[in-house]
């Protein structure tokens, strides 16, 4: 089964390293060669550094020089940077620097998943993650954890932090079995202060083991770092979990695991989409796909056909949204039980049809998605019917049927105060949106009422994460002061009149980069 559409071409950072690799140079060793023939004295590594993590895009100057030094097309190099560029900034509420920082990982894990400095990156500690948990002050309406010491239980439904002492992969596994089976009742804002714990601890015990021990616990590493990305977006800590996603990325590459890495990319791909940012999430699922396709179970390509359904949808593309989907189908009647990963137990067939509603509301085609959303209804998952309901009473708006739409977002907003998870809110502020115009009608009136009295109970994002830790101001260019007034424009090979190295966004960089986003908004508008 063909994925649907190419991934397109590569993204300027990933290419820049992959031909700065092939011809076996460092870092430093590019910026000597472009400085010679450029006859721009000022170029150093750091500046080569930004444009491979794409936290800058270099100008028509370099790329003419890029072209000369890595003997390649300048057209190549110029269609990368546009593609770059075509991504655009990060929503307001994500991190932009991390977005870019994933993306640029990404294409470098699709281009070359055995990078040998994947398995370096992994001894790196990851991110602190949101504030939350055990030890740390919680969200407005939900209780501090009490401390758990030696040989004590843990509260009831909360299961015991990591202890000290030696990680055993097997007693890992277990933990991480029961920590997803919780997240199916509880909010990430109660849990991801443990996953990220648990994160810390493990990626210690790999960065101190013996080689042999080191590749057992990487799995595990890469397994767990993906769980806390999706409590930490859960909690509305988007850059928190973009951050886990990429420490997991690097931990599922040096594994040599590309279903997993897939599975990353593709819960990635679903915190942009729900941002407000389809065109990031639809590069992101399809390079998941495309990277790990051809080893993927029946239920992970569904998956990530759905991904790239709901981000192709968002972004206006109806018709890849829709062959999207049509793969999807295909993949779901190909599963078999007892040879699926077990962190997609999840994905079951009530779970796959309530994703394709999803879409088909994104599609405005609700007639079909009615029918779908109300299998997943009533399973026994706060969030998912918190999420999923939502979804729902938007398809009964499209169809005009207001008082119905009311009685399902009703039901919605209960399992979002059992839920405890921001993300779960964020449907039903769509749907509230969606009924203003029916606000003098008697059940929207109800409605209203009841969210008013459920207000002080409705989870909110944490407060008080730590910032993009990659979100800095950056220092001025060392592009030989061509940008700065009064200095003569610099020429290009062949005469060509330079321009401003540029940011992701592409807006000229005249000196510092952007400020840093808060990141702290909730995240997630469905489950999957």
């Amino acid at each position: 089964m063909p994925p649907p559409e190419s991934s397109g071409p590569p993204l300027i950072g990933p290419l820049i390293a992959q031909l700065r690799l092939a011809r076996r140079w460092s870092q430093p060793r590019l910026a000597a060669e472009l400085c010679a023939v450029s006859d721009v004295p000022t170029l150093g590594r750091h500046e080569i550094s930004r444009w491979e993590r794409q936290l800058r895009v270099p100008g028509d100057f370099w790329l003419g020089w890029l072209a000369v030094v890595l003997a390649v097309p300048v057209a190549l190099l110029v269609e990368a940077a546009t593609r770059t560029r075509s991504l655009g900034t990060a929503p307001a509420v994500v991190g932009a620097r991390s977005r870019s920082a994933l993306l640029a990982l990404a294409q470098r894990w699709l281009l070359d998943p055995g990078d040998p400095s994947f398995a370096a990156a992994t001894g790196w500690l990851p991110p602190t993650g949101p504030p939350t948990g055990a030890g740390a002050a919680p969200p407005t309406g939900v209780p501090a954890l009490p401390p758990t010491g030696a040989g004590e239980p843990p509260p009831t439904g909360v299961p015991a932090l990591p202890p000290t002492g030696p990680v055993d992969r097997s007693a890992e596994v277990v933990r991480l079995a029961e920590l997803r089976r919780l997240d199916d009742l509880s909010g990430g804002a109660e849990l991801s202060g443990i996953g990220f714990s648990w994160l810390r601890r493990v990626a210690r015990a790999s960065s101190e083991a013996t080689p042999v021990g080191r590749r057992r616990l990487l799995p595990v590493l890469a397994e767990t770092a993906q769980l806390c990305g999706w409590l930490a977006a859960d909690a509305g800590a988007p850059t928190d979990a973009l951050e886990a996603y990429r420490f997991g990325l690097r931990a599922a590459g040096a594994a040599g695991d590309p279903a997993l890495a897939g599975h990353l990319l593709g819960s990635a791909s679903h915190l942009l989409a729900s941002v407000g940012d389809p065109h990031g999430a639809l590069v992101l699922a399809r390079t998941g796909y495309a990277g790990c396709h051809t080893v993927a179970s029946p239920r992970l390509r569904a998956l990530l056909l759905h991904r790239i359904a709901l981000a192709a949808a968002l972004g206006g593309r109806h018709q890849p949204a829709r062959c999207a989907l049509a793969a999807a189908q295909r993949a779901a009647d190909r599963v078999e039980e007892g040879r699926e990963p077990p962190w997609l137990y999840w994905v079951d067939g009530p779970e796959l049809a309530a994703m394709t509603g999803r879409a088909l509301v994104v599609l405005r085609r609700p007639r079909r998605a009615v029918a779908l959303l109300g299998v997943g209804q009533g399973s026994g998952r706060p969030r998912s019917g918190a999420v999923y309901g939502g979804w729902l009473a938007r398809a009964y708006l499209q169809l005009g049927e207001v008082e119905q739409a009311c009685a399902v977002a009703d039901d919605a907003l209960l399992d979002a105060v059992r839920a405890g998870s921001p993300r779960a809110v964020t449907q039903l502020t769509a749907v509230r949106r969606g009924l203003a115009p029916h606000r003098h009608r008697q059940p929207v009136r109800r409605h209203l009422a009841l969210v008013a009295a459920a207000g002080p109970y409705l989870p909110r994002p944490v407060t008080g994460s730590r910032p993009d830790p990659t979100d800095r101001t950056a220092p001025p260019v060392g592009n030989g002061g061509a940008d700065r007034p009064g200095t003569p424009a610099r020429r290009g090979p062949g005469g060509r009149t330079g321009s401003s190295v540029r940011p992701v966004g592409g807006r000229p960089n005249g000196g510092r980069a952007a400020r840093r986003t808060d990141g702290r908004a909730a995240t997630h508008s469905e489950t999957g």
